[in-house]
C-alpha cells in the first residue's frame, strides 16, 4: 500500500510561502464563490471531482507498532484524514480553488483569520500528510549535523528543545498542533498576525496552533509537527497526552525528514534574499535613470531659455 520512508524523505511536502514562492493569489481580492464554467477533473463514470488525493503514510499501517498501533492508523488516517480529503474536494469542486495547490488553498482561505469554508479541511489534509512524514519506523533519538547545531544555538541544548516542544504540545488547549519551524521572514506577512515579528530571523522556533491552523499562514517553514487532537492518541494512550508526546519524541520522530525540510527552508530563504536584492538593484537602477533623465531635461530647458534670451 505504502511507499518507502526514504522516498517520502526525498520528496518532502512543498511549503508554499507567500511572495517568496511566487504565490500569485491575493487574499484581499479573493472571493469565495462558485464558478460553474470552470473545468474540473473528471473521474471514471463521468463523476466530476476536484483534485486533492488521499495520500497514504510513507510506511505500512503497522510499521510504527508498538508505539502507534495499526488500529490508530486505520481510525486516524483511514477515517479522519480521508474525511478531510473528501470534504475538501466537495467544497472546492466548481470553484476558483479547484485548480489551486493545497498550499495556495490554505493561504487563500485563511483570510487573515476570518476563515473561509474550505480552510479547516485543506489545512487538516496538509497537516496530516506532514505529520505522517514526520515519523518513521525506528525513529526518535537525536539529530546530527547542522540541525543539531541550530537546535543547540536556538534552544541552548537538545534537551532544552525537547522540553520546549513537549511543553507546547502538552499545553495546547483542546485540539491542535505543536511545531518546530524555521523562521526566516523579516516583516509582518500580509494575511496573518505574525506571532513573533520582533524575534531574530533565520532561527528555529517552537510554536503551537489551534485546530487546523499551521505555520504556513505565518510565512514560516514547518520542520516537524505532532498532532495533539485527541483522536491522534486516544486508542493507544487514552487521555495520557504527555505519554504520547514522549513516545513520539523518543521513538517516532524522523530526523531525516526534518533535516531535509531544513535544507529546503534555507534554500527558500536564500532565494527570497536573492529576489529582494534583485528588486532593490532594479529599483536603484531605475531611480538613477530617472534622476539622469530629469537632470538632462532640466539642462535642456536651461539651454533653451539661454538661447531665447
Amino acid at each position: 500500500m505504502a511507499a518507502s520512508a526514504a522516498a517520502a524523505i526525498a520528496s518532502p511536502l512543498k511549503c508554499g510561502l507567500i511572495s517568496s514562492q511566487g504565490f500569485s493569489g491575493s487574499t484581499r481580492s479573493f472571493q469565495w464563490r462558485k464558478n460553474e464554467k470552470r473545468n474540473v477533473r473528471k473521474a471514471s463514470r463521468g463523476v466530476i471531482t476536484a483534485k486533492i488525493d488521499l495520500r497514504p503514510p510513507p510506511y505500512s499501517l503497522d510499521a510504527l507498532e508498538p508505539h502507534m498501533s495499526r488500529e490508530t492508523f486505520e481510525y486516524h488516517w483511514g477515517k479522519h484524514h480521508r474525511a478531510y480529503v473528501d470534504n475538501l474536494n466537495k467544497q472546492i469542486v466548481g470553484t476558483e480553488l479547484d485548480t489551486k495547490t493545497l498550499e495556495d488553498i490554505i493561504l487563500l482561505t485563511y483570510n487573515k483569520g476570518d476563515l473561509l469554508p474550505p480552510f479547516n479541511n485543506a489545512a487538516q489534509v496538509w497537516n496530516h500528510d506532514f505529520f505522517w512524514e514526520s515519523m518513521k519506523p525506528g525513529g526518535g533519538g537525536k539529530p546530527s549535523g547542522e540541525l543539531l547545531e541550530l537546535i543547540n544555538r536556538d534552544f541552548g541544548s537538545f534537551e532544552g528543545f525537547v522540553n520546549e516542544f513537549k511543553a507546547a504540545a502538552a499545553t495546547q488547549f483542546g485540539s491542535g498542533w505543536a511545531w518546530l519551524v524555521y523562521k526566516a521572514n523579516r516583516i509582518d506577512v500580509g494575511n496573518a498576525v505574525n506571532p513573533r515579528p520582533s524575534d531574530e530571523d533565520k532561527k528555529l522556533v517552537v510554536v503551537k496552533s489551534p485546530n487546523a491552523v499551521n505555520p504556513l499562514v505565518w510565512d514560516y517553514s514547518p520542520l516537524l509537527t505532532i498532532d495533539v487532537w485527541e483522536h491522534a492518541y486516544y486508542l493507544d494512550f487514552q487521555n495520557r497526552r504527555p505519554d504520547y508526546i514522549s513516545t513520539f519524541m523518543e521513538k517516532l520522530v524522523s530526523w531525516d525528514a526534518v533535516n531535509s525540510r531544513l535544507e529546503a527552508a534555507k534554500a527558500r530563504a536564500a532565494e527570497r534574499e536573492e529576489e529582494e536584492e534583485r528588486k532593490k538593484t532594479e529599483y536603484e537602477d531605475n531611480q538613477a535613470d530617472l534622476d539622469a533623465r530629469e537632470m538632462y531635461l532640466e539642462s535642456s530647458d536651461a539651454d533653451d531659455d539661454s538661447e531665447a534670451d
